[in-house]
């Protein structure tokens, strides 16, 4: 693999990231994502600080199931424009139905790895509700919700990378376990650093998008006092927000498909 491969395989993503077909796949996935994030930040704007940081990230780890579906769709749908053959929606949703089944398991142990972490911070904030003895206990055991939510926070990230490296094995071979696992280890093997850079490659996107649409969310919002004010606020903020990432979500899946023919042995 050399530069020009990944410049021209870079280019076909962005050039297929406009077609219709995928865009009225993802919007409506990105609007469902987004409105369980808009329903868990209304939850949690009168809730504790406890219940307030888990709603803060479970609706990246819940979404993380649905996207993966979704890029298996996109990549397949874009394995066939690439080579300029038609593919109809009902003919793609008949044909990957079992894949998406499949798909569902990889989503639950991220799921149940942070319930665990969400119970164990649990156990740090009411040892600092002790009467007397609480702001002992929470100063002495800092270190605890602090290495607990920096586990939270690499297992979105694992999430999001398991997007990245999984849907392609998945659309192009299937689920089975044994199957995905030897290809994740094939991916890796003396292409760690090319494997990371064709990642953050593909998240530029959507993390330059992000970042922008963030930064006029909150230069464009006013303080709400009520949790069903902020729900609709954010709701009708969120259907744009949805828009205007679609083309970035769906050039992460069309590079992750790219990335995977790259990183195979013969165009090493």
């Amino acid at each position: 693999m050399i530069w020009s491969d990944v410049e021209q395989s870079f280019s076909r993503a962005v050039a297929f990231s406009f077609s219709k077909k995928k865009m009225l796949l993802t919007f409506p996935t990105l609007a469902l994502c987004g409105m369980m994030a808009v329903f868990c930040r209304a939850v949690a704007f009168d809730a504790s600080d406890w219940v307030a940081m888990s709603l803060g990230f479970l609706p990246i780890l819940v979404s993380s199931g649905v996207l993966l579906a979704l890029g298996v769709l996109l990549i397949r749908i874009h394995y066939h424009e690439v080579k300029g053959l038609h593919l109809s929606f009902k003919r793609l949703l008949s044909g990957s139905i079992d894949l998406l089944m499949g798909t569902s398991y990889l989503s639950v142990p991220p799921i149940l790895a942070y319930f665990f972490l969400w119970m164990a911070l649990g156990v740090f904030y009411l040892l600092g509700e002790i009467p007397g003895i609480g702001g002992f206990f929470s100063s002495v055991l800092a270190f605890g919700p602090f290495l607990l939510v920096f586990g939270a926070i690499l297992l979105c990230l694992f999430n999001i990378a398991l997007l990245f490296f999984v849907a392609p094995i998945v659309a192009a071979q299937g689920t089975k376990r044994i199957s995905i696992t030897k290809r994740l280890f094939g991916f890796f093997q003396g292409k760690i650093l090319t494997s990371i850079a064709l990642f953050f490659l593909a998240l530029t996107p959507i993390l330059f998008t992000t970042g922008l649409l963030i930064l006029a969310a909150f230069l464009s919002s006013t303080v709400q006092e009520k949790s069903l004010s902020v729900a609709i606020q954010w709701f009708f903020v969120m259907l744009p927000f949805s828009f205007v990432l679609t083309p970035a979500v769906i050039f992460f899946f069309n590079f992750a498909a790219e990335s995977y023919q790259l990183l195979q042995p013969k165009h090493s």
